[in-house]
């Protein structure tokens, strides 16, 4: 028998499938070109980092301060694989039109909240996963660790550079590979050590890993990890080293030589313009990869921004010569600057990863004449020949 209590029930539950419906209806609104637009980062780390992202927020800003309808909201320390409750959080309660995830640890779940929410617009940083809705983006500094590393190659007195990474990604395993073939350009039989800490941001474990890489012998420093604490570390035993992702250099005057520094600005200016015009939907980025590097702006070396090598360091570099197939005997600073200006010119006239290139088992990754395609690159898993250490 249909009791009165059935139908409360029965009533009951069709308000709530009607409620949930309209939510569902008002959650998925499409964003509608040339209307104010509201658009939400996910950050991995705290925006105090001095790192990675810390130079996501400062592009976010400097967003914020460019377009007058665009409003941002952001999340910060969100741990990978929690990305999609954030997301949620993002669209549901704020309102976000456009989410940006900035790690590679949330690339399968921005994937699983852009099937979700088929009508907003979603980008991820240094992944290569995509949707109808979702793009991939990247600055990548793979040329400018190539750079380092010739500088690194020329400065090592013990043939023993060091790189402290934070996880084994592709993204570093391209720039650690990058990094090398540099080392090794200027000088052949160095190597380059590496410490894994499993972690974005642990000044703690940047420390230990930086002091054992200094037990071990290594006298010239790299790293991604989102503080300065290799620097300063370096530093103590007098020892150069290269900052990572901003400007690091007050942190070391005498002894940071240059360095990585992200414009992540140039893609986010361009990329929100297009969607407040109309040009990127959530029905078109399937096929949109922002791959930018020195050419486009995206990235800039050096030590501070328009200090391409700390004045402490020319000298020294002006006085070390390499002989090169094609330049002859140039000095590592001449070097650099010529590498620098072919990267740069739109046609890249040279790429760090120009065979021959061989992995550290000797077997041939890149045939002469050729050169890594992006898609290579952004999935690289291989350790270029003088990489010394674990790799997983």
């Amino acid at each position: 028998m249909f009791t009165q209590r059935n139908k409360v029930v029965l009533v009951t539950t069709l308000i709530i499938v009607v409620i949930f419906s309209l939510t569902s209806v008002m959650m998925a609104k499409e964003y509608v070109p040339g209307t104010p637009l509201k658009a939400g980062f996910i950050y991995v780390g705290p925006i105090g980092d001095l790192g990675w992202s810390y130079a996501h927020d400062e592009a976010r800003r400097i967003c914020d301060d460019t377009f007058p309808w665009l409003e941002t909201v952001y999340v910060e320390a969100v741990p990978e694989g929690s990305e999609g409750l954030y997301i949620d959080k993002l669209i549901r309660e704020e309102g976000c039109d456009v989410i940006f995830t900035t790690s590679f640890g949330f690339m399968d779940g921005t994937l699983i909240s852009a099937q979700k929410y088929p009508d907003k617009i979603f980008a991820h940083c240094s992944g290569f996963k995509r949707n109808p809705n979702m793009m991939t983006y990247m600055a990548d500094f793979y040329q400018i660790y190539y750079l380092n590393g010739l500088i690194a190659g020329a400065l090592t007195k013990t043939n023993k550079t060091a790189y402290v990474g934070a996880f084994p990604i592709p993204e570093l395993k391209r720039h650690m590979g990058a990094f090398t073939v540099g080392v090794r350009e200027a000088k052949p039989k160095a190597e380059v050590h590496i410490r894994w800490i499993y972690e974005w941001f642990s000044p703690t474990a940047a420390k230990e890993a930086a002091e054992a890489l200094i037990a071990d012998g290594c006298d010239v420093f790299a790293f991604t990890e989102d503080s300065p604490t290799v620097v300063q570390v370096a530093a103590e035993k007098g020892f150069p080293s290269f900052g990572h992702y901003s400007p690091m250099y007050d942190f070391s005057p005498e002894h940071v030589v240059s360095g990585q520094i992200a414009h992540w600005e140039e893609i986010y200016l361009d990329f929100l313009a297009k969607v407040y015009a109309g040009v990127y939907t959530a029905h078109n980025l399937a096929d949109v990869d922002y791959w930018w590097l020195l050419k486009e702006k995206a990235v800039e070396m050096g030590a501070k921004p328009g200090m391409l090598i700390n004045p402490t360091y020319e000298d020294k570099l002006k006085a070390i010569h390499i002989n090169d197939p094609v330049l002859g005997m140039i000095s590592v600073y001449d070097l650099v600057l010529k590498r620098l200006e072919q990267m740069a010119d739109p046609s890249m006239v040279f790429d760090p990863f120009n065979g021959p290139v061989y992995d550290r088992e000797g077997n041939l990754k890149v045939p002469e004449g050729l050169r890594m395609s992006v898609f290579e690159l952004t999935t690289m898993d291989w350790a270029v020949d003088g990489i010394v250490g674990p790799w997983e």
